[in-house]
């Protein structure tokens, strides 16, 4: 799995778990069926009307097939699609990112996916943390990211799970629209539950060597504020 979305709905007010339970039935095997990844699908802890999910491919020619063949010729959308898009406001928000190296994407899931009709929440959180880089992220804001970053989230509780940056490559379904023009370098990390989550953020924040070294540095790289999505897992989410 060589590129990935990043997908951030926003939903009509109260939507949200209407969406999910449609979803989580009808839009996980079908899509993988076609050769897609369903990575995960998730909450956004600090906005109750915003779904967020991943999905991976291995080309941008085997996205544009599958992309044709789930949304074009595909039985799930044309039977599901039109309640799907009825819980929408906005579907448009949407990250194309690839690998920043070869061994940057997600690990292997350690357990299956569970079956349909589960309901039981995994008491995990996923954060993606978004840079907005002044220049493509290259090698060079990669080894910075390896160097210092890394270590230090690592020491602190938070050891990166993947990391990835923004694809140039042209859409080739402009049906579904991704967001152009922008640099960026996204990496994920995960939680055991949201109080670890909470003691990551607090320990970070009293170091020294985060605030007073890798953080200025950082930031004279980035041309916009960071943002930190704040994930929880759906009950069918692979990556949990």
């Amino acid at each position: 799995m060589n590129l990935i979305e990043l997908r951030q709905y926003t939903l009509r007010p109260g939507q949200r778990d209407h969406l999910i339970d449609l979803f989580d039935r009808e839009f996980v095997e079908s899509q993988e069926a076609l050769g897609m990844r369903v990575v995960g699908q998730f909450r956004d802890e600090d906005d109750p009307d915003r779904f967020v999910w991943i999905r991976g491919f291995s080309t941008m020619q085997a996205r544009r097939a599958a992309l044709t063949a789930f949304y074009v010729d595909g039985d799930a959308w044309k039977a599901h699609g039109p309640a799907a898009n009825a819980t929408m406001l906005d579907s448009s928000d949407v990250l194309l990112l690839r690998l920043t190296g070869p061994h940057s994407g997600f690990p292997e899931p350690v357990s299956a996916r569970p079956p349909r009709g589960a309901d039981a929440l995994p008491s995990s959180r996923v954060v993606a943390t978004i840079y907005h880089v002044n220049a493509s992220a290259d090698q060079e804001f990669i080894r910075f990211f390896s160097d210092r970053v890394t270590p230090l989230m690592t020491e602190k509780g938070s050891p990166p799970l993947a990391g990835f940056q923004t694809e140039h490559a042209e859409n080739t379904f402009p049906r579904l629209p991704v967001r152009a023009g922008e640099n960026v370098f996204v990496w994920f990390s995960l939680f055991a539950d949201a109080a670890h989550h909470r003691e990551h953020t607090e320990r970070l924040a009293r170091s020294a060597e985060w605030n007073e070294g890798v953080l200025p540095e950082l930031s004279a790289r980035l041309s916009a504020p960071t943002q930190h999505l704040r994930l929880a897992p759906t009950a069918r989410s692979h990556l949990r």
